[in-house]
């Protein structure tokens, strides 16, 4: 068993109300020794307690009981939520230990359909959560929301500060592509920034996604697995991190991420991390991460189950010319949730390789690029990722 149960007695909630809180629909691995029953679950709520490898951020381990306790007294939104609460993994001997529980867990839900929600811990985590992707033999998408890129110095053990690059130098590799959302420039050298280039990563500035929050939506449809740092979010808003600083994403935005990931179709699993009581003023930070919780569990219950291909006539199909492209850029728009999709032109072994990564999400203004006899930048980057 690698799961401890959950133990925190302010879990209960008053049954006085008509209505029920999670705290009261959840099923939850607790003292009495009762596992969840998984048959039915779509979603698993994880607690991971390892932060040894959390760099200036010791006690983010504590995270998954301190979220909990404001989680359990939401109320839920108008859906019937089918949700198990595993407890908190066991710290393994070594962080390794911790690693290989972790994954082998998340490799059980995702072969289950189950989408784990890990909450926790230090980011270095995003590592064993990819790991369960290699054990299904998946290549993914991962995008990360996080001030900087993670990526440290490869020869050094994996921490919360490099992890990406244990991901990058994995063998064999599985990951297709990387998205940073809300790097901040002063926190990121150019040389990092000319590889995610050369890699053909997407990396998305903090201001400019401010801009336009709905920009998120189209980049978080396309990943796997999302990993949130909550560093990335500004320090007024959530203190609770050692590596905070005074800017990052408003706690609205971050909710807003949060409900496009779980909207996402193709997303099967998100972590939390950073989060550490230790530095949280009155719960501030527990309680916008529960919120956020909220808001992926209410995405994940908005889902469309839209994919091009799969349903030819939830569909309009447009094909664009563009000069230099005989054959013009395909694009596709779902009648039911006006999302859009446009399609890399590729070879049969390719596509048949890299599976529906050849259908890129983007947006409108994508296709009023291509019309304006423009190369969407989206499109570009992808088509040299498959190349």
């Amino acid at each position: 068993m690698y799961f401890e149960p959950v133990s925190l007695p302010d879990f209960g909630v008053s049954g006085n109300s008509e209505h029920k809180r999670f705290g009261e629909i959840i099923s939850v691995f607790d003292s009495t020794d009762h596992f969840p029953d998984l048959e039915n679950a779509d979603l698993a709520l994880i607690g991971v307690t390892e932060d040894r490898n959390s760099v200036n951020n010791e006690g983010c381990g504590l995270a998954p009981d301190y979220v909990r306790a404001f989680l359990y007294k939401l109320y839920p939104g108008n859906y019937i939520p089918r949700i198990v609460d595993l407890g908190n993994i066991k710290k393994g001997h070594s962080v390794e230990d911790t690693y290989f529980a972790l994954s082998s867990v998340i490799a059980e839900l995702l072969a289950a359909h189950i989408v784990p929600v890990l909450i926790g811990g230090g980011q270095d985590l995003t590592y064993a959560n990819f790991r369960a992707y290699e054990n299904l033999g998946r290549i993914i998408n991962i995008v990360s929301v996080d001030q900087s890129f993670d990526l440290g110095e490869s020869e050094k053990k994996v921490n919360s500060q490099s992890f990406l690059s244990r991901i990058i130098l994995h063998q064999p590799n599985y990951l297709f592509n990387y998205t940073n959302i809300g790097f901040q420039t002063y926190f990121v050298d150019q040389d990092a920034i000319n590889l995610m280039k050369k890699l053909f990563f997407d990396a998305y500035r903090l201001g400019v996604v401010q801009k336009n929050i709905t920009m998120v939506e189209p980049l978080v449809r396309n990943a796997d697995m999302l990993t949130f740092d909550i560093s990335a979010i500004r320090m007024s808003d959530a203190p609770a991190c050692g590596n905070a600083s005074p800017n990052g994403f408003y706690g609205e935005e971050a909710c807003q991420i949060a409900r496009y990931a779980g909207m996402s179709d193709k997303l099967s699993s998100v972590g939390f991390y950073e989060m550490n009581p230790t530095f949280d003023r009155q719960g501030q930070t527990a309680h916008l991460l529960s919120q956020m919780i909220w808001y992926f569990i209410d995405g994940y219950y908005n889902r469309k189950q839209d994919f091009p291909g799969e349903e030819a006539d939830d569909f309009i199909r447009y094909t664009v010319q563009v000069s230099g492209h005989d054959d013009g850029i395909v694009f596709y728009k779902s009648k039911k949730s006006a999302r859009w999709w446009m399609e890399i032109d590729c070879s049969p072994g390719v596509k048949a390789k890299f599976g529906h990564h050849y259908l890129v999400p983007c947006d409108y203004s994508d296709y009023t690029t291509a019309c304006a006899d423009e190369i969407p930048d989206r499109w570009w980057l992808m088509y040299q990722k498959l190349m």
